[in-house]
């Protein structure tokens, strides 16, 4: 680690963590979306030493807000254990191929990934991926959802798909500390056929796997700062496991917007960041 990292009082560190980690377990995103934009630009972080934070991060607030997930059963374990072979792969690819990017080509990847997806999400919002009649099979990876009571069936479709974008998302993990739930929410959501709750409860399920695979790279590197990446994963334990609860509550247009409006902010502020 041959970077200066600003000194950042742990409180403000562990703050930052339970809020990055409510939001991102409500989306089922992970809270590095949000955190390594916070890091580097509001408080300087060096951004390969903000990514694996956001790594540790993303391992903490995906232990926490899975098991809330599981007991509701939005949590489609079929589907996240066949996704995560090739999560897996791709965040090691990632872990590896950070160290050859620049500074400021890692800014524009980030940049480009989050306003990408942002589009997918708001051009898609109106779109259901359930059915009503429960005649319907929903297949070997498809499954049930319950919502305000009523039960509707859902199918997985193009699994070729699903299956390139958890390789991607799996990249893009081990690259920017994302956990991976940024590409695979909005695919699953917008492309496959799976319900936005099932979807995000899903990747929450796989998330901390897949930021594992990519964060013992960055270890054996130099670049996890344990200080730093430990106030900010304290933090977001609880702030995960409320995010989780929280989603619930939330309609899934409502839920679908608001992580496309998310998406394109921090990808436009990154994108105009000169590091």
């Amino acid at each position: 680690m041959n970077e200066a990292i600003p000194h950042i009082p742990a409180l403000l560190l562990a703050a930052i963590g339970a809020a990055t980690g409510l939001v991102g377990a409500m989306l089922g995103l992970g809270g590095g979306v949000f955190l390594v934009p916070l890091l580097t630009l509001a408080l300087g972080v060096p951004i390969r030493i903000a990514i694996a934070a956001s790594l540790v991060s993303v391992i903490a607030t995906a232990s926490a807000s899975a098991t809330v997930n599981l007991s509701r059963g939005f949590v489609n374990v079929r589907l996240g254990l066949a996704l995560e072979v090739a999560t897996s792969l791709g965040g090691l690819a990632g872990g590896l191929a950070a160290a050859a990017l620049s500074t400021r080509q890692l800014f524009l990847l980030f940049a480009v990934t989050l306003g990408a997806m942002g589009l997918v999400m708001a051009a898609r919002a109106g779109k259901r991926n359930v059915i009503a009649d429960l005649s319907v099979e929903p297949g070997r990876l498809g499954g049930y959802l319950t919502e305000a009571g009523t039960t509707y069936v859902y199918r997985l479709k193009r699994m070729p798909l699903a299956m390139a974008v958890s390789l991607a998302a799996g990249a893009v993990s081990g690259l920017l500390g994302l956990g991976g739930g940024i590409l695979k929410v909005p695919a699953l959501s917008s492309f496959c056929g799976i319900p936005i709750r099932i979807a995000s409860a899903t990747s929450t399920f796989m998330i901390g796997v897949t930021a594992a695979a990519s964060a013992f790279i960055y270890w054996s590197r130099g670049d996890i700062a344990v200080p730093l990446a430990s106030a900010v994963a304290l933090g977001a334990l609880p702030g995960s496991l409320a995010g989780a609860r929280l989603a619930e509550h939330v309609q899934a247009r409502s839920l679908k917007m608001v992580m496309a409006l998310v998406l394109l902010l921090v990808g436009a502020r990154m994108a105009m960041t000169q590091p």
